[in-house]
């Protein structure tokens, strides 16, 4: 995914995020902070090549995958932690976001919302979810 074409990371991205939206893949992922972990780290890789390179397609794919993620509770407070892309987490990828693409904004504006209700915790991160 971090490597390639746009149209390519664009079909990895998807893939993932067919992945997530499965309950059982959610799961999965999610099953180890280094699976978890893993993903996010490419996921980020992915938002730093949009703020080099935008492109509101794979924009979309990667915002769903961190959104998608949220909707595990250790997911959510890893993320809300240190795991999200500042760009997300403070709005900046919005400026991305073409005018007619109301359901990316929207995304972006739960994925915030979501993070902004997550528990925070003094506790340090597991190493296992």
């Amino acid at each position: 995914m971090e490597h390639g074409s746009e149209l390519s990371k664009t079909v990895a991205t998807f893939i993932l995020q067919k992945i997530l939206l499965d309950d059982h893949g959610l799961a999965y992922i999610c099953y180890t902070f280094e699976r978890f972990k893993s993903v996010t780290s490419v996921l980020q890789t992915m938002v730093d090549s949009l703020v080099r390179e935008p492109s509101a397609r794979l924009l979309k794919h990667v915002v769903r995958c961190y959104l998608r993620l949220t909707d595990n509770p250790r997911a959510k407070e890893a993320l809300n932690r240190t795991l999200m892309p500042a760009q997300l987490k403070d709005g900046t990828i919005l400026q991305m976001v073409k005018p007619e693409d109301s359901s990316t904004k929207r995304w972006i504006q739960m994925l915030q919302r979501n993070l902004s209700n997550a528990p925070k915790s003094s506790q340090p991160q597991p190493q296992q979810f």
